[in-house]
């Protein structure tokens, strides 16, 4: 049910303070899309799902850097092996990281297998997984 205020209680300036402040047009800076510029531009894009007025997101001063982990590097062996960038030795693999395309090798997962890795940098988990799985960690130098 609707209460009604008496004509006391009834503010007539709809949250704009002073009658004087929202008078005309100037106070939204014209009528319409008037004096919209650029962002009259953007709106139309936005409509259409195009965004590329202005930059987006940050720019990281790091220099990028490729990590795989051991798990996938387990998991997927046998697809380095036929790509070229492992080999089958006698009793297990050698994975060369560098010709696969990766600078690092990560300690997420778990080797099952024999595999001597061979990258430029490792994780220390990683390192400590390689011995605790009776594997091989060979650091390459430039």
């Amino acid at each position: 049910m609707v209460r009604r205020r008496s004509k006391k209680n009834k503010s007539g300036t709809h949250g704009h303070g002073s009658s004087k402040k929202n008078r005309g047009a100037g106070n939204r800076g014209g009528r319409g899309d008037a004096g919209s510029g650029k962002k009259g531009q953007s709106k139309n894009m936005k409509k259409e799902g195009i965004n590329e007025l202005g930059e987006h997101g940050f720019n990281s001063r790091k220099d990028p850097q490729t990590g795989i982990n051991l798990r996938d590097i387990d998991q997927r062996i046998q697809e380095f092996v036929e790509e070229g960038v492992a080999e089958e030795s006698g009793e297990g693999y050698v994975f060369h990281a560098d010709e696969a395309g990766y600078d690092k090798v990560l300690g997420g997962g778990k080797l099952t297998r024999d595999i001597e890795i061979r990258a430029e940098n490792f994780s220390d988990s990683a390192e400590q997984k390689i011995e605790e799985a009776g594997a091989e960690a060979t650091v390459l130098e430039d």
